[in-house]
């Protein structure tokens, strides 16, 4: 047997390269998240008492957060404390897929994608601030103007914590409106015509997600469902500038 017929195919070689540079490349993307998870360590606990803040500020004075479970204390924000790292590194995660996927792309592909990337972090780290500094007091504000008479409004720390990431994560996600459209756009599967034809159901459907995934006041629904509506009209514009031409419509 000679060395050419020792030698694996060009396929099966070009696989192998692929996996090796995968297997790289999530290397890479777990060692940052790991190095910035440990980074913040030290400061869990300023990071917990600054994300309690919107709660605390609109509590009557001497409230505060309680732990109901042994181990709260220390589990709930070093779980913050991770997805905040994890919230840090979304671009260095984000580098890691495009570089392994860059080199497989056209030249135009290219051009569209990092934009989008781009966008879409851009996005989620908008819609994330937007409930922090503007959603999470006005919730709070209503949720302790409705409490009863003679009830103390003390909430578990981990509860808290819970509450306030599905907070992030919906209005993060909400926010990748522009993006979304555009990405279908690109696809083919709908044109910038059929979204403005469509803009009356789309509008419902806003309200309907919003009364879904915010907290039973009005003022949190709105403050969800108007700037998405908005988002939907930035897509619409978006995907006219970036979809591929069509034929003329006689």
């Amino acid at each position: 047997m000679n060395d050419a017929d020792a030698a694996p195919p060009q396929g099966e070689s070009r696989l192998i390269d692929h996996l090796i540079e995968l297997r790289a490349r999530l290397l890479r993307a777990v060692l940052g998240l790991v190095i910035v998870f440990v980074a913040l360590l030290p400061f869990a606990n300023r990071l917990y008492a600054w994300l309690a803040k919107p709660l605390l500020a609109k509590l009557p004075a001497g409230g505060q957060l309680i732990a109901t479970g042994v181990v709260s204390p220390f589990f709930a924000p070093v779980k913050l404390a991770f997805f905040a790292a994890l919230f840090v590194s979304v671009p260095w995660l984000l580098y890691q897929a495009w570089a392994f996927v860059a080199p497989g792309l056209y030249q135009r592909e290219k051009k569209l994608a990092l934009p989008l990337l781009v966008s879409a972090v851009s996005l989620f780290y908008a819609g994330c601030a937007f409930a922090y500094f503007l959603v999470l007091p006005a919730v709070f504000a209503f949720l302790t103007r409705v409490t009863p008479e003679g009830v103390a409004m003390m909430t578990d720390i981990q509860a808290y914590l819970d509450f306030v990431l599905v907070i992030f994560l919906a209005f993060g996600a909400s926010f990748e409106v522009p993006v979304a459209l555009v990405i279908l756009a690109l696809l083919g599967w709908v044109t910038p015509r059929q979204l403005k034809e469509s803009r009356g159901y789309a509008v419902v459907g806003v309200f309907v997600v919003a009364a879904i995934i915010t907290p039973p006041d009005v003022v949190s629904q709105l403050m969800l469902a108007i700037p998405m509506c908005i988002l939907y009209e930035v897509g619409i514009i978006a995907a006219a500038w970036v979809a591929p031409a069509g034929p003329r419509e006689p």
